[in-house]
């Protein structure tokens, strides 16, 4: 009965969070109007880059709003509802957030796609792969050597701890532990840790340890 009593309750609050996130993208729109202006020049990434850096710089629940609707026109298939944390940047438009993702403050995303539910603690990585410099030849400066960016895939119900740097695809319902470097792909439920990291447990098997019986328990 509770429950039933609640849903009201919870289906107004859903309506006043949709309606105010519909105000916002209809606010952040003439915003993004001069953006898709400014980015016909062949540098779409640069101008992408430095508005990200704008937007990273309002605080609170009004700067995630903003950031929420901004991101959900400027890149493709990104859901507004979304959480992106204070002076996170995004370097990349060809980016995708699903719905529910959190991601907190410090952090700087490249180019991904991030799952549904996933959590980002502060001062994530998420670099666009680990093929960006070439330095194969000592003689030529590594940045003249060149690269290439690759998407990165977050899945979805993915915890990743504070500080963590990833450069690999990660499965469904991996969780990174704080300050770890993840340079290899995950299997759905991997528990990552360490630097370079390496997978510790796994959330489908883990196992509780069981006290012994003693005749004293019996």
């Amino acid at each position: 009965m509770a429950g039933r009593k609640d849903e009201p309750m919870m289906a107004l609050r859903s309506t006043i969070k949709r309606t105010i996130k519909n105000l916002f993208l209809v606010l952040v729109l003439p915003l993004f109007c001069v953006y898709w202006l400014l980015s016909w020049g062949g540098r779409s990434d640069g101008t992408f880059q430095s508005f990200s850096q704008f937007l990273s710089l309002f605080p609170g629940k009004t700067g995630s709003y903003i950031r929420a609707a901004f991101y959900r026109l400027a890149c493709a298939d990104t859901s507004d509802d979304i959480s992106v944390g204070f002076l996170t940047i995004f370097s990349h438009r060809n980016t995708t957030i699903r719905r529910g993702v959190y991601i907190g403050p410090q952090c700087n995303i490249g180019m991904c796609e991030i799952g549904e539910d996933t959590l980002l603690g502060s001062g994530v990585h998420i670099l666009s792969g680990n093929k960006q410099h070439r330095f194969s030849d000592p003689d030529t400066p590594i940045q003249e050597q060149g690269g290439a960016f690759q998407k990165v895939r977050i899945g979805r119900d993915c915890w990743l701890g504070n500080n963590a740097t990833v450069l690999t695809d990660l499965a469904d319902k991996t969780l990174i532990a704080a300050g770890s470097v993840v340079t290899r792909p995950s299997a759905c439920g991997d528990i990552f840790a360490g630097n370079p990291a390496k997978p510790l447990k796994n959330r489908f098997n883990l196992q509780t340890p069981q006290t012994p019986v003693t005749s004293n328990d019996q």
